[in-house]
């Protein structure tokens, strides 16, 4: 046998599959250009000098390798469904003389055609967006690029390498499955599993117990730190969930559609249902993952979109002032305490170098603080903590407890407020405290007296990853000494001692916002700390110095998770075709009967409608579901970039639904043409 005849075959089987072939290809090739294009950003020179950009540079490069493993899972996925589709072609071959040598010989042209034609065109695609992309990256990071087209070798070589793996790997699969099956087999494969499937009751109920547990663990998790330990764990829980569900609750909802006989018995619906309960199977596992796609881009686009918009309330709770700063109680002798002058000689400087700038602090507050990491449960402060499960329960409870004195608070908030000297008020943030007392393990005791809404500003507070509790006590000491003796009763090297928390606005534009921030960063960086004590600076921060860095890391997350919200957006296009197409060759002869015995086109057009209607709302309705009892979850992981505005999140959790809804209709609406042009007899164009 000629060798070009291979080649030949090879091309004509694409052709003349064309229908299957030119979706495949352009989710290929699109699949080829996002991971190009994703590589080029994360590796480009300009990124390196925006604001945010070494830490956008870390989120695409991590990015790549997720476009790589999911082009893996999916390109596996799709190729089944053109495999499944081209057995019979090759089981007729294999009958007409051509040995199974012979077959690998065409699957191996085929792929390489595959393989060369999504390339070339991915990569045309990617080198031709890149520089879009490159500009819009710049564009939502506040940066400069120029206008020159370039391309990334080490992105290029990267690209035919993963893809070319990926490639190997399906042909591997592929000949695997021709070398073991016989000619029979091959020609009945494309009909194989046409037996009525049974609701397999046991898995249903399955999924619907493990669905439950991930959606309990997503709506009881109290603590951002336990959600982020959990959360990909309840992820896989949903997923696998999911797929049960699909799989055996949809043939359990064609058998009562069919027991249904106002319903079944109608020339709309009879054909539709049965045909759809011969292959519920594989028609579940696909509206699954169908399902699954749609939910990871609703979450991704949740949580980017709403720290793009809430970057600005973001910004403001982790700098609550212009300008912010901290400092730290230090002294060669441990036994001495903090006074009120120590505090104030340090504000003293701040305000003589602001007064050099002609500034006089505005909204000023300061208060000293004593912070310790512990678990808070059942009122008991206990500091020994470092055994605690990261996917346990008790994870839920470990807090940053901060104890501040009542005069500065009152001070702070100007408020009246009057204690005992076991009492306290205690604020929250991440998390709710229902006891009436807080008792550490040693036994001392605060009666909570009140619950506070609102609390003096703290920039650490809300840098925590862990939730924050505040204690105002009458006496700072009688706290400090409480946490003290029992961290040296567990063994800690280092005890706690006291902050001061300073922080202005200055009315100063940015530029001269910065400029006072370095003065006064130099002043404290160069203090001498007297020998009996005094503060030491921990820290200078500027709102405006860190604006363009805040601002260009979350339109750095935002810009990735468009990215990879269009990579999922090519796998369920293409699932919704290749579903729509697949079951329209295999609905062919019986709409072909029915055709026979008088059924008109417009039958069929209502006959379609009919099952469109029955099955288009489960996968957008489910995920629009999971989206729902995700949310709690993603509302935790968004406290741990101080993003707080639930009522934001409602709106892009909304608009996002909306506009991926209307979406979903119109692939829906032009995939299921495809199937009634298949269906009522019309020639394959």
């Amino acid at each position: 046998m000629k060798l070009g005849l291979y080649p030949k075959l090879a091309w004509d089987g694409i052709r003349k599959n064309r229908r299957l072939y030119v979706p495949y290809l352009l989710t290929c090739g699109g699949m080829i250009m996002m991971f190009y294009i994703i590589h080029y950003l994360a590796a480009m020179e300009a990124l390196k000098g925006m604001s945010g950009g070494a830490t956008v540079g870390q989120m695409l490069g991590m990015g790549v390798w997720i476009v790589a493993l999911f082009a893996l899972m999916f390109l596996f996925y799709s190729n089944s469904f053109l495999m499944r589709r081209r057995k019979r072609e090759f089981g007729l071959y294999n009958i007409l003389g051509m040995g199974k040598g012979n077959l690998s010989l065409v699957l191996l042209w085929e792929n390489l055609l595959v393989f060369l034609i999504s390339m070339l065109g991915g990569l045309a695609g990617g080198i031709a967006l890149s520089k879009l992309a490159e500009l819009g990256l710049a564009r939502v990071l506040g940066g400069w690029t120029g206008y020159s087209l370039s391309v990334n070798w080490e992105a290029v070589k990267d690209t035919l390498l993963i893809f070319g793996c990926i490639f190997c790997l399906i042909l591997l699969k592929n000949l695997v499955q021709i070398r073991w099956l016989s000619p029979v087999a091959l020609l009945k494969q494309e009909s194989a599993g046409e037996k009525p499937p049974k609701a397999n009751y046991l898995l249903g109920l399955g999924g619907v117990l493990l669905l439950g547990w991930a959606y309990y663990i997503a709506i009881s998790i109290q603590s951002p730190l336990a959600a982020l330990g959990w959360f990909f764990i309840a992820v896989g829980m949903v997923i696998v969930a999911t797929y049960l569900i699909f799989i055996s609750g949809s043939v359990m909802l064609c058998r009562i559609l069919q027991k249904n006989s106002r319903y079944y018995y109608k020339k709309n619906h009879f054909v539709s249902v049965s045909s759809m309960a011969y292959r519920m199977k594989r028609n579940g596992a696909g509206l699954a993952s169908i399902c699954i796609l749609s939910t990871m881009v609703l979450v991704m686009i949740l949580g980017s979109g709403s720290l793009y918009f809430g970057a600005e309330d973001s910004l403001r709770s982790r700098y609550p002032k212009e300008i912010n700063l901290s400092a730290y109680f230090v002294s060669e002798n441990e036994d001495a305490a903090y006074s009120d002058e120590d505090a104030w000689a340090i504000l003293q400087e701040v305000q003589d170098v602001a007064g050099q700038y002609g500034v006089t602090p505005e909204n000023a507050r300061h208060y000293i603080s004593v912070g310790v990491t512990g678990l808070l449960r059942d009122g008991t402060l206990t500091l020994d903590y470092q055994d605690v499960d990261a996917f346990g329960e008790e994870m839920n409870w470990v807090c940053q407890v901060y104890f501040l004195p009542l005069e500065d608070y009152n001070r702070c908030m100007g408020t009246a407020e009057t204690l005992e000297a076991d009492e306290a008020l205690i604020h929250c943030i991440r998390r709710s405290y229902e006891d009436d007392s807080i008792t550490t393990a040693n036994g001392t005791t605060w009666r909570v007296k009140k619950q506070v809404k609102e609390m003096v500003g703290s920039g650490d507070a809300s840098m925590d990853v862990i939730p924050s509790v505040f204690l105002v006590v009458k006496d700072l000491n009688r706290a400090m000494e409480a946490v003290n003796r029992e961290l040296a009763e567990i063994g800690e090297e280092y005890l706690t001692h006291p902050e001061l928390d300073y922080g202005f606005d200055t009315g100063l534009p940015a530029e001269e916002q910065i400029a006072l921030c370095d003065a006064i960063r130099l002043q404290l960086w160069n203090r001498e700390v007297p020998a009996e004590g005094g503060f030491c600076p921990k820290y200078v921060e500027c709102r405006e110095e860190e604006r363009s860095d805040f601002y260009g890391t979350y339109a750095g997350i935002f810009f990735l998770g468009i990215l990879l919200s269009m990579v999922f957006l090519f796998a369920t296009v293409l699932i919704i075709y290749y579903k729509q197409v697949t079951e329209g060759y295999e609905d062919e002869s019986r709409y072909g009967i029915m055709r026979k015995v008088g059924m008109t086109r417009e039958d069929i057009r209502k006959s379609v409608n009919s099952q469109m209607l029955t099955v288009f709302l489960l996968p957008i309705a489910t995920a629009a579901l999971h989206l729902g009892f995700a949310f709690p979850m993603v509302r935790m992981l968004l406290m741990l970039f101080n993003l707080r505005n639930t009522g934001l999140m409602l709106a892009v959790a909304a608009v996002t639904v909306l506009i991926f809804g209307l979406f979903y209709a119109l692939v829906y609406k032009l995939t299921a043409n495809a199937y009634c042009s298949i269906v009522s007899g019309r020639k394959d164009g």
